[in-house]
């Protein structure tokens, strides 16, 4: 099965993107092997054993390539890769994007083995790149001998972990399964930055995951974006501390590749200082979610610190940024980057290095260079809504996805009739175009015909200095359909009582029809791999009686005090 576009993008939109700068004629691999030619010393990638220079990264991207092409593998075929972030995972991103293969990077930890396997066959996999030993059931069942069962596969290569390969001194190519008589490329690398090379599965949170498919163009449109507002170059040391099968960490793997910076992965031991780490590999730049900033910044107070070294920026995606947090960063010199992305998107609404606090902490930023929004009505996606209005946010743009793999229905169904793509996710546009995300269509609860938007509430609870974690998850009512339970992990400390924190939530200016019912407070909330609370399950824990809430009636403190 050829990677034939399943989209609605037309050939107006395409040259529009080309007359702007936002699509070019490079594909991923060609601008990397242009840095190997240029600077072949520079440092491209590293984990915690291997750093490679871009000459060593495109060495080992032909290396795979062709051994994947002299296995069978054919342009537009699906190539999976499961593994931890390591310097592999770009030696297959550029080793697909030369040969025009579809690479599934986002198979995630959490995943088991009948997950991937059924993935695999979804997508007529050819090829399977992965690690031992890696994934949830890892102890239980093997996946090479589960892929036995996918007709589709004609190779696999079978790493061990990036710390047993350095202890046996296997070389790159040996781990990769090449040919040791001959290495010469099998085919001319692809020229075509509009062929897709990325097939992305959703998370899956709301529903069964889907096939988001990206080329070389619709990757690198937002990545020249935010190399140019957040002024990255070729001396840029770029630390992903999420995972680079995750949408953010690809995003700050491509906007390496493009700027000819460093890429340094997130792969540290448990317990090994992450502080150390930025020092000592000097980043500029961290992409992560707010757990990692908390977790630097109180290690930096634990250990009396009082410098992040080259360190400017810090990409914090997946909630929203609290106020304390933003304050302490920016006391160390560090800017705080607000955003909003999705898969189908990729990273396209930031903040800007210029914009005040207020902004950083209220909003996600602006749409990028060659992407817009608009908001609509979540009854009619065909009518769209004035500044200020919560709806339904509607994108386009040169990073949107080119449309769902083997899906042309859902293709079609994610788009209104004028072509927007309707994300699912609720917010609003202020009046100089900064968004504000108020939940998920599909996330929203009504209590009695209200609509209550759980982000919103969440967003406020994070603000409260002893909660780590919230989710606001619907509790099933007989009379009004759904009521509010807030579910929190606290911090260390005090007790956080139930009426304290809707106290807070009162203070904060929540309104009180939309103020919690039920309260849950839990040692662990789960995170998926992209950073994102697993509603799911706890909803349907709750609606199961797993978890029982406290059922709680908001009591102002004057009103308790008196």
């Amino acid at each position: 099965m050829k990677n034939t576009t399943l989209t609605l993008l037309g050939q107006p939109q395409i040259n529009e993107f080309y007359e702007k700068g936002n699509w070019q004629d490079h594909t991923l691999y060609a601008l990397a092997r242009s840095h190997a030619l240029s600077k072949p010393n520079s440092f491209a990638i590293q984990d915690r054993e291997r750093r490679l220079t871009y000459a060593q990264l495109i060495d080992a991207a032909d290396v795979l390539a062709d051994k994947l092409y002299r296995d069978g593998v054919r342009d537009g075929q699906r190539v999976g890769v499961w593994m931890p972030s390591r310097v592999e995972t770009a030696i297959a991103l550029l080793a697909c994007s030369r040969n025009a293969y579809m690479c599934c990077l986002s198979l995630h930890r959490d995943h088991t083995v009948a997950d991937i396997v059924n993935l695999m066959e979804r997508s007529k996999a050819s090829a399977f790149i992965a690690e031992r030993a890696y994934g949830a059931d890892a102890q239980r069942h093997d996946i090479f001998e589960a892929l036995q069962s996918v007709k589709s596969l004609r190779s696999t290569v079978a790493l061990e972990s990036v710390k047993a390969t350095a202890q046996t001194g296997q070389s790159l190519k040996e781990a990769l399964g090449a040919s040791i008589e001959d290495q010469s490329a099998s085919v001319a690398p692809s020229t075509d930055p509009n062929r897709v090379i990325y097939l992305a599965y959703t998370s899956g949170t709301t529903g069964v995951p889907k096939g988001v498919m990206h080329s070389d163009n619709t990757l690198l449109a937002n990545a020249r974006a935010m190399a140019h507002d957040w002024h990255f170059t070729n001396a840029s040391v770029i630390y992903t501390l999420s995972p680079l099968s995750h949408n953010l960490g690809l995003g700050a793997l491509v906007v390496a590749l493009l700027s000819g910076g460093e890429l340094v992965v997130h792969d540290l031991d448990k317990n090994t200082s992450l502080l150390d780490r930025i020092l000592g590999i000097q980043a500029t730049f961290l992409f992560g979610v707010p757990t990692h900033a908390i977790d630097l910044l109180a290690e930096l107070q634990e250990r009396g610190i009082a410098s992040l070294g080259s360190l400017q920026g810090f990409r914090i995606s997946g909630a929203s940024v609290p106020q304390e947090l933003v304050a302490k960063l920016l006391s160390y010199g560090v800017k705080p980057q607000s955003g909003y992305g999705m898969t189908e998107g990729c990273s396209h609404h930031y903040t800007l290095p210029s914009d005040e606090p207020k902004r950083i902490i209220e909003t996600s930023g602006r749409a990028c260079a060659g992407y817009e929004v608009r908001i609509f009505s979540t009854d009619n996606p065909e009518q769209e809504l004035p500044i200020g209005e919560i709806g339904q946010i509607g994108a386009r743009g040169a990073s949107l996805m080119l449309g769902y793999f083997n899906d042309q229905l859902a293709t079609e169904e994610a788009f209104n009739q004028s072509g927007w793509f309707m994300t699912g996710d609720l917010g609003l546009l202020d009046a100089e175009g900064y968004i504000v995300i108020t939940g998920r269509k599909k996330d929203l609860i009504i209590r009695g015909g209200h609509n209550i938007y759980p982000s919103r509430i969440e967003n406020l609870a994070l603000q409260h200095p002893l909660v780590l974690r919230a989710a606001v998850l619907p509790v099933p009512d007989a009379r009004l359909g759904e009521k509010v339970c807030l579910a929190v992990m606290t911090r260390a400390g005090p007790e956080l009582k139930a009426n304290d924190l809707l106290s807070h939530l009162d203070q904060a200016g929540l309104s009180r029809y939309d103020m919690p019912e039920y309260y849950l407070e839990l040692p662990e909330i789960p995170l998926t791999a992209s950073g994102k609370i697993y509603k799911r399950d706890m909803a349907q824990d709750i609606k199961l009686g797993k978890l029982k809430p406290l059922a709680v009636r908001f009591e102002p403190l004057d009103k308790v005090n008196t």
